[in-house]
């Protein structure tokens, strides 16, 4: 189960006992200096201005996020093969993290950021090595509490007075309702789990605490 942000790039726990965080915080900085760069180096200028610059600047940041892009499907890939894992599910909700004003800080790091191109690689990936990829909304997997079974409701659809039992504090933790404290981004891929569980026969029993509290943490580039 793969749930995807910003500081945290993806997050992933498995029904195997693993979990693992790619790091996305290098990431972010490179995108934000680079929105910062073209800030200036167009201040001031027409519409429409170009130069050898900013396509310099432009191609290399690109080249830079193809190369995390790659880098992170593959060390998915890699940790469901090692760990046997043969269904991958991924978090996404279409359309709703892009095109959106979250501020002028927020959108430089994470509109820009090509998390749907990564969502493409891995689904790539998943079919050349036999991996079944599927992709399901994502809504209200961050409140809801995983280990208190929270009921999910989809996009537009929360009953009245829906309340989840945990709820998240300070450094990306995540209280449940007996005040255990885990990590909040494997909380929310927990319950992109518990979305299709269910239609896909999928036993989330042995997701194991430890998974939850203490996930590896990966750098994009060691």
């Amino acid at each position: 189960m793969i749930d995807h942000g910003m500081n945290n790039w993806l997050t992933c726990i498995s029904n195997v006992g693993s979990s693992l965080i790619i790091d996305g915080r290098h990431l972010k900085s490179i995108n934000q200096g680079y929105n910062k760069r073209v800030a200036f180096l167009m201040k001031g200028k027409a519409n429409g201005y170009w130069s050898k610059r900013l396509e310099l600047l432009t191609e290399n940041r690109n080249r830079t996020m193809r190369d995390a892009i790659n880098k992170s499907a593959r060390k998915v890939i890699n940790h469901c093969l090692l760990n046997k894992i043969g269904t991958v599910v991924f978090g996404w909700n279409a359309g709703m993290k892009n095109g959106i004003n979250l501020g002028n800080k927020t959108n430089q790091i994470f509109v820009q950021i090509p998390t749907g191109r990564l969502k493409s690689r891995i689904a790539q990936l998943c079919e050349q090595y036999g991996i079944r990829f599927v992709e399901t909304e994502e809504s209200y997997t961050s409140k809801a509490s995983f280990i208190d079974l929270d009921l999910l409701p989809k996009f537009c659809e929360k009953p009245e007075g829906w309340q989840p039992s945990g709820q998240r504090v300070k450094r990306g933790l995540y209280r449940t309702l007996e005040g255990l404290l885990i990590n909040a981004d494997c909380n929310g891929a927990g319950n992109i789990g518990r979305k299709v569980a269910a239609t896909l026969g999928i036993c989330l029993k042995e997701v194991s605490r430890g998974a939850l509290i203490t996930p590896l943490k990966v750098p994009l580039w060691s």
